[in-house]
């Protein structure tokens, strides 16, 4: 009999998955607490402790998984729990987010037990902090232009996300939504229900960002969360597409917010493209130190 027991997610887990999460020392986004907490309606996450690591149980395009064991202590144990419970249900054992290290371990303590398939889409895009804080470089200075023009055309300020600007950034939220939808198509309705839940536990989340306005009015946000004691996850980046520079100053200045409140932060993660053209598009354009790449694993004995 298997000895693992997965539970959906509540914020009552949040203290012991984020001691779990910290240990590990990754800088990928699959892991932290706020994106398993608020991306449950889509991938209908369910977790499980297992000694001093995390198993998370999902669908992911209709077939069940598991994110890789992250945490301490021995690796044998958690994995031969997880090939008891898939044997006892009768369907194969994938694990997913497997980056280069995970792999490294997993060949060292399996040899020749896993097949690997990069997925490509999935990596995240890593960023070192200071870049992004300045724009400096050749590199970025058509950025640096765009925030630029932007403050010279805009009466405008960056202020800490609190839920009394909550509201605020619904409103926006939604027309952006209407704007966007066809662009995005379904990953825009996944996309907003998120978002409505991260605002809705902002506080118990832990999760912290900014709001960029002209004129008063909020025309960008972005939140995320700490997922590693070096880097930062943005879970989610908006602003009014209309207005030149709007993207670009939502990332510098939540990056030097972040920056003032972790003197330790060296990274940032702006996550996966999903395998959409018009992210991944965006996402080059600020010239990612590295992609974190993930495979997906396969237990082939």
């Amino acid at each position: 009999m298997s000895s693992l027991s997965f539970k959906t997610v509540t914020l009552c887990d949040k203290p012991w998955v984020d001691s779990i999460v910290m240990a590990e020392n990754s800088p990928s986004a699959d892991y932290n607490f706020g994106n398993i907490y608020i991306w449950d309606k889509f991938y209908k996450q369910l977790i499980c402790r297992f000694e001093d690591r995390m198993i998370t149980k999902l669908r992911y395009e209709g077939e069940r998984a598991f994110v890789f064991p992250i945490g301490t202590g021995p690796l044998v144990p958690a994995i031969e729990a997880l090939r008891d419970f898939c044997r006892e249900r009768g369907y194969p054992l994938l694990l997913r987010g497997v980056t280069e290290k995970h792999r490294a371990q997993l060949d060292e303590t399996y040899p020749g037990c896993f097949s690997y398939t990069l997925e490509e889409r999935l990596s995240d895009y890593i960023y070192p902090a200071e870049k992004l804080a300045t724009y400096s470089g050749k590199a970025l200075h058509g950025k640096k232009n765009h925030c630029n023009r932007f403050e010279a055309e805009q009466d405008w300020d960056f202020l800490p996300l609190t839920r009394a600007l909550i509201p605020g950034c619904l409103d926006m939220l939604d027309v952006w939504t209407e704007e966007n939808s066809g662009r995005l198509e379904d990953s825009v309705s996944y996309e907003h229900d998120a978002i409505i839940r991260a605002f809705a536990a902002f506080e118990m989340l832990g999760l912290e960002g900014g709001v960029l306005r002209s004129g008063g009015k909020i025309i960008g946000f972005s939140l995320g969360e700490m997922t590693s004691p070096d880097t930062f996850d943005v879970h989610f980046e908006k602003a009014e597409i209309s207005i030149n520079g709007a993207y670009p100053m939502v990332c510098r200045e939540l990056t030097r917010s972040m920056i003032a409140v972790h003197p330790g932060l060296r990274y940032i993660n702006r996550e996966d493209d999903m395998g959409i053209e018009a992210l991944r598009t965006s996402k080059l354009s600020y010239k990612p130190e590295f992609l974190l790449q993930k495979y997906l694993a396969r237990w082939v004995g």
